[in-house]
């Protein structure tokens, strides 16, 4: 109970045992105790601090605490008016620093555009709008794109958002699964409060911060080549209607696996599409972030699940299962009307050009 006084237990045994006998001599108090003589004398010397024992004549006399105790609480509550003004100055000069070095960094660039050039530089960005995001901050990023001491950044960042009560979403390319540190970071933002999914592949990579403010990269296939900030509202409804079709279609950070049901998982039907678009086995893992033997063993998987010969096979039986649905862009010529599925397998049809290159 005296705890908060700075006393303990011994010092509450003393006050009691004083006032049980309405005071008295230091000796019978030392043979009424059990407890060492130098622990005794310690807790009344602090009794007498605190004015709740008093020596008259040689006997310690217990005062009233209340009368005792108002010297000591005018006390504290003057430390706690100095400390509470003593915090008003520091954050007031805190909040005097960020304005000025806001205005320093100032854009200079057209209004809604600001191209941002070097990691040091993005990432100073990132903390400005980050200190400043009161509801939402969504990244799409890819999991090779930052190290150890980027992680590390970010997750400052993050943890202040995510202790303010902001929602932070993440969405990775299923890649992250084989990089180690991104791997983990992603499980602690998971585990901390954030919402956090991955993709076969993602566009492009791009932070959106409360929807008013977003930065976007420059090159999608080289993240060091910069980024641009935008705060337009066209550009950030754009943004974010892609992020929220994605969320639609993302698998939440270790999902169970799917491989062993018949249909094919988000990334074999990635693997599917690109095919289909004519991309090289090089190619996909570059928009994978996978290795060349990881694709060629999955492509080699999808064949034999799909009970294929060769890859021309593999395309056809793709279609007529529907894990793959050709799109009229691949092709220059009109889409022609649906066919049946039973067509498909006419050796006197002509394949599409998205069919045949799966081949």
């Amino acid at each position: 109970m005296l705890q908060s006084l700075g006393l303990d237990e011994l010092a509450h045994e003393i006050y009691r045992f004083t006032l049980s006998r309405q005071g008295c001599r230091l000796e019978s108090l030392l043979s009424g105790i059990r407890a060492p003589e130098d622990a005794v004398r310690r807790s009344v010397d602090r009794l007498v601090e605190l004015s709740l024992l008093r020596s008259v004549a040689g006997t310690l006399v217990p005062s009233r605490p209340p009368l005792a105790l108002r010297t000591l609480l005018q006390r504290e509550q003057s430390e706690i008016l100095r400390r509470q003004q003593e915090f008003a100055y520091i954050k007031a000069a805190m909040d005097r620093l960020s304005d000025e070095y806001e205005e320093a960094r100032a854009p200079g660039s057209p209004e809604g555009w600001e191209r941002l050039t070097s990691p040091a530089e993005i990432h100073t960005r990132m903390e400005l709008l980050a200190a400043k995001t009161a509801g939402e901050c969504v990244y799409l990023l890819p999991s090779d794109m930052t190290g150890p001491e980027s992680l590390e950044a970010r997750r400052l960042l993050d943890q202040d958002m995510l202790d303010r009560g902001v929602s932070v979403w993440n969405i990775y390319r299923e890649s992250v699964y084989n990089h180690r540190a991104d791997l983990s970071y992603a499980r602690w933002l998971s585990q901390s409060g954030g919402k956090v999914g991955t993709l076969p592949t993602v566009p492009l990579w791009f932070v959106v911060y409360d929807r008013t403010t977003a930065l976007i990269s420059v090159d999608p296939e080289d993240p060091g080549a910069g980024a641009v900030q935008v705060t337009g509202a066209g550009y950030l409804a754009g943004l974010v209607a892609l992020f929220e079709r994605l969320c639609e279609s993302m698998t939440p950070l270790d999902a169970p696996d799917q491989s062993e049901l018949d249909e094919p998982s988000a990334l074999e039907r990635e693997i599917l599409r690109l095919m289909g678009q004519g991309l090289t086995d090089e190619a996909v893992c570059k928009k994978l972030g996978l290795g060349l033997r990881t694709v060629r063993r999955m492509i080699a998987e999808l064949m034999e699940r799909l009970g294929a010969r060769s890859r021309f096979e593999a395309g056809a039986k793709a279609v007529e299962f529907g894990w793959y649905r050709p799109c009229s862009c691949n092709d220059e010529r009109p889409q022609r009307a649906k066919e049946p599925q039973t067509a498909l397998l006419s050796p006197e049809l002509t394949p599409s050009p998205a069919v045949a290159a799966l081949a």
